[in-house]
C-alpha cells in the first residue's frame, strides 16, 4: 500500500480507537445518561487528539523552516533561535490550553 493511503488511515485508527474507549459507559446504572456523556467523552477524545496532532505539525515546521534558514545563513543563527524558541512556546501553550479544557469537560461527565 502506498504511503497516501496508510497514513490517513492510521492517524484515524489513532484517534478514533481512544475516542471509543472514552465513549463506553461506565456502568449500566449511567446507561440512561450514556448518550450525554458519550459526546462529551468523544469530544474530549478529540480535542487531545488533534491539539497533539496539530501542535506536532506546527512545531516540526517552524524548527524546519528555522534550521533551513539557519543553513541559508549561519551568522542569523542568534536571530532566528531566540523567535523560534518563543514560537514554540506559543504551540505548547495552545497544545496544553486544549488539555486543560479536556479535563474541563471531563468535570462534565
Amino acid at each position: 500500500m502506498s504511503k497516501r493511503i496508510v497514513a490517513p488511515i492510521a492517524a484515524l485508527v489513532a484517534f478514533l480507537v481512544p475516542a471509543l474507549a472514552l465513549a463506553a459507559p461506565a456502568a449500566e446504572a449511567e446507561a440512561a445518561a450514556a448518550p450525554a456523556n458519550m459526546g462529551v467523552a468523544i469530544a474530549m477524545a478529540l480535542a487531545i487528539g488533534l491539539a497533539a496532532l496539530g501542535g506536532g505539525l506546527g512545531q516540526g515546521r517552524a524548527v524546519a523552516s528555522a534550521l533551513e534558514g539557519i543553513c541559508r545563513n549561519p551568522n542569523s543563527s542568534s536571530a532566528v533561535f531566540t523567535p523560534m524558541l518563543i514560537g514554540l512556546a506559543f504551540i505548547e501553550s495552545l497544545v496544553i490550553f486544549a488539555f486543560l479544557i479536556s479535563f474541563i469537560l471531563n468535570g462534565r461527565l
